[in-house]
């Protein structure tokens, strides 16, 4: 993709001071809430960004080799890349064809456990799997949120959680904490992680943007059980125990890094310096986008020539806290999304080789409040699925105006 204008020299450097004004001013932008994940996200104050090692111990180039021929779309032996598409799969009671179905799939393939934890709840499809399984001998646990999940249950039209536990299912909550249990991820015999940013409901099936990422990996796995296991137990949060020094691993050749917030952060540590070291492109898709030194990263790749990019959710972009207009008035190439759902995606591709996905907002609420799980991936083959995926939310978004945002 290649959308923005280029700069000379000094525009560029004229630009660069006058953001550097700009931008320490917008570190004091108030909150914006989530309204469907409800996740409080606040503005992030500017700090200055150490320069850190690689994300990933590997040496290793995996970039494709031009004579290699095209991957099969979307799967591999060992994963899977699913994409929500409320254009044409919007019917909750149309299950076929759905990201639902997918789901049913793995929880009908289940044989030992299926152990979640997830945000929030409404599928009547998924609960009924998810009994009969456990009516045949799985060992069925949820870890939910206390407000949006198992309260939010009591209300009109749900009772999904309701049927677990009538039918012997254990499910437990977050223990009433403001901050969020905002996880969304399930793992499968102590094989395989489903994990990205769909919540398990009609709006995140059918009628929101979502992406899941499915990993057959005993080892990936166990690292999900342990953080599973932490929260079951009442452990969440930033006093919850860090396993950051065991959470990176290579899987059939692809380095993965997995952090756990709020007892580790993925921004400054991981992300950031991800963002630092792109030599081609940075392309995006932000629910929630409030983080001041991400914004930043992004524009000073921008400003040495690499090609920047993204897409805002309508809503969250329209608070003051967000950083569509810190994006736009650098003249970084920003569109708003033309879901009448939400654009729900929480996703960066860095040089068309690494993703970042998984359920974190790119929110200091997210990092230091909630548990939430995000995962990178070094893997241009399931880089061009989400590229694929950004194109088809860009396209569909529309351009922020001058109108829209003042800018100096």
């Amino acid at each position: 993709m290649s959308q923005k204008k280029r700069l000379t020299k000094t525009q560029g450097g004229i630009i660069a001071l006058l953001f550097t004004v700009l931008l320490m001013i917008c570190g004091a932008f108030a909150s914006l809430a989530g309204p469907d994940v409800a996740d409080i996200l606040v503005t992030d104050t500017p700090t200055t960004i150490p320069t850190l090692p690689p994300l990933f111990p590997t040496d290793t180039p995996f970039a494709p080799s031009p004579a290699s021929p095209t991957p099969t779309p979307f799967t591999a032996d060992w994963w899977q890349v699913y994409f929500t598409d409320p254009i044409n799969h919007n019917k909750p009671n149309v299950i076929s064809g759905s990201v639902e179905e997918k789901l049913i799939a793995y929880i009908d393939a289940a044989q030992s456990s299926i152990h979640i934890a997830s945000f929030e709840f409404n599928l009547t499809a998924v609960a009924q799997a998810l009994i009969a399984a456990h009516q045949r001998g799985v060992d069925v646990r949820w870890v939910t949120d206390s407000e949006n999940g198992l309260e939010a249950d009591r209300q009109p039209g749900r009772g999904q959680f309701a049927m677990l536990t009538e039918a012997g299912i254990e499910v437990r909550d977050d223990l009433g904490r403001s901050a969020f249990m905002h996880n969304k991820f399930w793992i499968f015999d102590r094989q395989i992680v489903w994990t990205g940013s769909t919540n398990v409901t009609r709006n995140g099936v059918y009628a929101q943007n979502n992406n899941v990422i499915v990993i057959r990996s005993p080892e990936l796995a166990e690292l999900y059980e342990s953080e599973f296991e932490e929260m079951w137990n009442g452990q969440f949060g930033a006093k919850s125990p860090s396993r950051l020094a065991e959470q990176s691993l290579v899987i059939n050749g692809t380095p993965i890094q997995v952090i756990f917030t709020s007892e580790d952060q993925a921004l400054e540590p991981f992300v950031i310096p991800l963002i630092q070291q792109a030599q081609k492109s940075v392309y995006f898709m932000a629910f929630s986008f409030t983080d001041y030194p991400l914004a930043d990263a992004m524009i000073q790749r921008y400003l040495h020539g690499v090609d920047v990019a993204g897409v805002f959710e309508t809503f969250g972009s329209e608070n003051d806290a967000s950083e569509l207009r810190t994006l736009f008035c650098a003249e970084v190439p920003v569109r708003q999304d033309g879901n009448k759902g939400f654009m729900h995606h929480k996703v960066i591709i860095v040089d068309e080789r690494y993703v970042i996905t998984g359920s974190l907002n790119f929110s200091s609420r997210a990092e230091t409040a909630n548990d939430e799980n995000v995962i990178i991936l070094d893997n241009p083959e399931i880089a061009r699925l989400y590229v694929e995926e950004f194109e088809r939310v860009w396209a569909q978004g529309s351009d922020v105006t001058p109108a829209q945002v003042a800018c100096p």
